[in-house]
């Protein structure tokens, strides 16, 4: 099984495709993510504080 597919290759065996749609999906978790992870960050900085 291969992890990242090219976009010329015959393949069905594979988990991720080296296309746009995988690079801004991609972006869009990890960003997300971040996001999430400041929220985290700042909650607990409040219930610290009070």
């Amino acid at each position: 099984m291969k992890f990242i597919k090219n976009k010329d290759e015959e393949r069905r065996d594979y988990i991720l495709q080296k296309d746009e749609t995988t690079k801004k999906t991609s972006l869009f978790v990890i960003v997300v993510l971040v996001v999430l992870l400041l929220a985290v960050i700042a909650s607990g900085i409040y219930f610290l504080a009070y």
